[in-house]
């Protein structure tokens, strides 16, 4: 355990006061150690990855801060033609993701960039550019708090949907299932350096390839597009660069009723979401008996609509700040809300605020927050 630290040096928002106590665990035994140990003394404590997806009050947070920061990746058995890793939690993502398309394994390029550690990633399911890590994710090692004992979870187990999982705090509350990731394990196509990545699915990504969507290019054509893309707007950490001083997109893209969408301006971008799983109960009647079964009870139609869109057309403007505040729209990108330099948690909190009810005022819709808040409400 070491001296007190400010938690605005561990985000990439850079706001969150300092913290009663931290700990840095460098390896897996010392990240169950430190977790079992908070658990079972009944402090309050905050798991730290890489902290690119929270945002931390300024007030003291009376709690230990335990950074998980176990790396290693080890290779499992796995079918053939594919490739099963087991990666530590406190593996830097996109250090990750290089590797993977270096050795010539596809499945996870299109998430190149995105800021934080592997441990985090399965628990708001990463996804950006056509692909989620639902796609490759096996399973987690879990610590679970039930228990008190390292699990491995299956994947379809996790509740893995858009940026959510049963192991995400939602608006402060708490998780479905209680625990702490210490790594994970994902499956990949063994491909060849020069081999295809998977195939596009997101239009933009496309355009920029200069291909149709569906159709395969290269693994490391891939990765290089994404991070340019993600740099365009600035979601690549970049410290001479105050738009990427933030927590990437601050809020989710709504799901809505297709009714919804359809109310909406006509230039609205929309797109329909899968509804859930048809009722599969099983009717078991009578041989000789004429009966009507029940009529399944009619699923509501889903869509989901542009966050950024929305923003936009609520009349909140790229660069856009409160009077008075250090904290700001990005100048590249609506979704992503920024620390020009010296703002505060209070600050960042402000705008968020004022961009949700300019949506909500103006559309009926209210924007979520994707980082998760602690010590300071939205």
């Amino acid at each position: 355990m070491t001296d007190t630290i400010r938690l605005s040096e561990l985000t990439t928002l850079g706001v969150g006061g300092p913290a009663a106590a931290f700990v840095e665990c460098t390896s897996e035994a010392e990240l169950i150690e430190a977790v079992l140990d908070a658990w079972n003394t009944d402090q309050p404590w905050l798991l730290l990855g890489g902290g690119s997806n929270l945002l931390i009050g300024d007030e003291p947070l009376d709690a230990t801060v335990i950074r998980a920061a176990n790396r290693g990746i080890e290779r499992l058995d796995a079918p053939s033609g594919r490739v099963r890793l087991r990666v530590q939690a406190g593996e830097d993502w996109d250090a990750l993701v290089a590797s993977t398309v270096e050795h010539g394994w596809a499945g996870v390029e299109a998430l190149s960039g995105i800021p934080g550690s592997c441990g985090a990633a399965p628990v708001q399911n990463i996804g950006a550019y056509g692909q989620e890590i639902v796609s490759s994710l096996v399973a987690v090692d879990l610590l679970d708090e039930e228990s008190q004992t390292v699990e491995r979870v299956p994947a379809a187990e996790l509740g893995l949907g858009y940026r959510t999982s049963v192991l995400k705090r939602h608006g402060g509350g708490e998780p479905e299932r209680s625990g702490v990731v210490v790594a994970i394990i994902i499956d990949l196509d063994d491909v060849g350096v020069d081999g295809l990545a998977a195939p596009i699915a997101y239009q933009q990504l496309a355009f920029a390839l200069g291909v149709e969507v569906g159709e395969q290019v290269r693994l490391a054509q891939v990765r290089t597009t994404v991070l340019a893309l993600r740099a365009s707007k600035g979601m690549v950490l970049d410290p001479d660069d105050p738009d990427t001083a933030s927590a990437g997109s601050f809020f989710t893209n709504p799901i809505v009723s297709e009714h919804v969408a359809r109310s909406l301006p006509g230039d609205a971008p929309w797109w329909p979401v899968d509804p859930a799983a048809d009722d599969d109960t099983e009717y078991v009647f009578p041989l000789g008996e004429v009966v009507n079964p029940p009529r399944p009870a009619p699923v509501e139609r889903l869509a989901k609509l542009s966050a950024a869109w929305l923003i936009e057309r609520a009349g909140v403007r790229r660069g856009f700040a409160l009077p008075g505040s250090h904290a700001a729209v990005s100048t590249k990108h609506t979704l992503a809300l920024t620390n020009r330099g010296g703002a505060t948690a209070t600050e960042i909190a402000e705008l968020a605020r004022f961009v949700q009810a300019r949506v909500h005022a103006e559309f009926g819709v209210l924007l979520q927050p994707e980082p998760v808040v602690v010590g300071v409400t939205i």
